[in-house]
């Protein structure tokens, strides 16, 4: 693992540490549900201290029909804020969550939906309202990943944090 593998695996192990304290503290219950990211983000908040007393799980989408059926996904294109919004809604609902994380996107190396290669889209979903934003970035398909999951841990944050 190179330096900056291991420097954003201990940024992304530290934005988990920061949500499992203030779900705790908090009394929230969390949840993701992801496309591009395979699981990245729920692997790392599951990794969290007392994970079993706040996080309710996550859903991997990745098809566009599962994201359609089972997040209650508006049929259409998928890496649109919309899509970014509606799955975090969905997976706020259907694991019971106060707060939910998802993403969307194109982690290349071909572009998607007319994309290109490291858009991508981020909504947290939470009792407080919504808010989604679109990001580009760049590097490998498995860079793209750690990125998104590093963005979409600090945007459930700060949700938190208000």
């Amino acid at each position: 693992m190179s330096v900056v593998d291991t420097s954003r695996r201990e940024s992304i192990d530290l934005e988990a540490l920061a949500i499992s304290s203030l779900a705790r503290l908090g009394g929230f219950r969390v949840a993701c549900a992801e496309s591009l990211t395979s699981g990245a983000i729920a692997s790392s908040l599951g990794r969290a201290p007392a994970s079993s007393e706040w996080f309710s799980g996550g859903v991997v989408a990745y098809a566009s029909d599962v994201k359609v059926d089972v997040l209650g996904v508006t049929p259409g294109p998928v890496v649109t804020e919309q899509c970014a919004v509606e799955m975090a809604r969905g997976a706020r609902h259907v694991l019971k969550a106060d707060a939910a994380v998802a993403v969307t996107g194109v982690g290349g190396p071909e572009s998607n939906e007319g994309q290109p290669p490291g858009t991508v889209m981020v909504a947290v979903s939470s009792t407080h309202g919504d808010w989604v934003g679109t990001h580009r970035f760049t590097g490998d398909p498995a860079e793209v990943v750690a990125r998104t999951t590093l963005h979409a841990l600090s945007r459930l944050r700060e949700v938190l944090e208000r």
